[in-house]
């Protein structure tokens, strides 16, 4: 599997594990919905400043979600 395929499948397990749905993590974030879609599916990836915040937000390392592999 890709790093990029990892990736996504983490931001959307965490978020399903934080309880969030994609609009009260857009919420959250101050984003649009399809940002976090986007994120999700690959065609972007959040800048640093947003997965720290997506980190806390979820209440999980950022090595678990944007380093998959190595933290699991």
């Amino acid at each position: 599997m890709s790093k990029k395929k990892e990736i996504q499948i983490s931001l959307a397990a965490a978020r399903v594990n934080a309880g969030m749905t994609q609009d009260s993590v857009a919420k959250a974030m101050h984003v649009s919905k399809q940002t976090v879609v986007n994120w999700e599916k690959g065609i972007s990836e959040p800048k640093t400043s947003q997965a720290m915040e997506l980190s806390a937000l979820y209440e999980m390392p950022l090595d678990y979600i944007f380093l998959p592999t190595k933290s699991n």
